[in-house]
């Protein structure tokens, strides 16, 4: 997404800013004190920024979207924390081997052009015990789980349609359980431990 779209969806995501903070919680539960902490494709960047609120973590955050990267340093500069947005291609990620003791990909997975390089290219910027987290949509989540995901959302008729809308469309690209399997067997990760919930899947990969 780049230039107007960009920004509509940065202001449509914004109003979920209590999911990002708990998502930044439940994920800093398993953390260590300075835990060097990577998100791919952050878009506006709202889940790394709050990891970084909780001020024990070293944060950055990879987008292939310029105009998600601008929007991600104005909002980090805004919320007075350090974050490393920075452009590039989850599939030839420009961080050096190790670099990162963890790694979260949040609904964003199913929206690369090479997943099983993007998947490589975690594996290789992790140090040795880290682990990536992806959570996306699952390819087989139901018409109710859909709309059970919109409702919580508290948006407006209008918004709350087109969401639904959205949701269908994107669920054409995600990826069922089965295949997140075949993908990390492909890779060095070789293995995945998944949890699946109505809507989503939660993919942990430990190097």
């Amino acid at each position: 997404m780049e230039g107007a779209v960009a920004t509509w969806y940065a202001k449509h995501t914004a109003k979920l800013s209590a999911d990002f903070a708990g998502e930044a919680r439940r994920i800093a539960e398993s953390l260590p004190a300075g835990a060097r902490v990577l998100e791919v494709a952050p878009g506006p960047g709202y889940l790394a920024i709050e990891i970084a609120k909780l001020g024990l973590y070293q944060v950055a955050g990879l987008d292939i979207s310029h105009s998600f990267v601008r929007i991600a340093r104005e909002g980090a500069a805004r919320a007075g924390v350090a974050v490393e947005f920075r452009q590039g291609d989850a599939a030839a990620m420009p961080f050096p081997d190790g670099a990162f003791d963890f790694i979260v990909c949040r609904a964003a997975f199913k929206n690369f052009g090479d997943p099983v390089g993007a998947l490589e290219e975690m594996h290789r910027v992790l140090r040795p015990g880290g682990e990536a987290l992806i959570i996306d949509m699952r390819k087989d989540a139901t018409n109710a789980a859909l709309d059970d995901a919109v409702a919580g959302m508290r948006l407006g008729r209008v918004g709350a349609v087109l969401t639904r809308i959205i949701f269908r469309q994107l669920r054409k690209r995600a990826y069922a359980k089965a295949d997140f399997l075949r993908m990390a067997e492909a890779t060095p990760f070789g293995c995945a431990e998944i949890v699946e919930s109505p809507m989503g899947l939660d993919v942990r990969l430990r190097k």
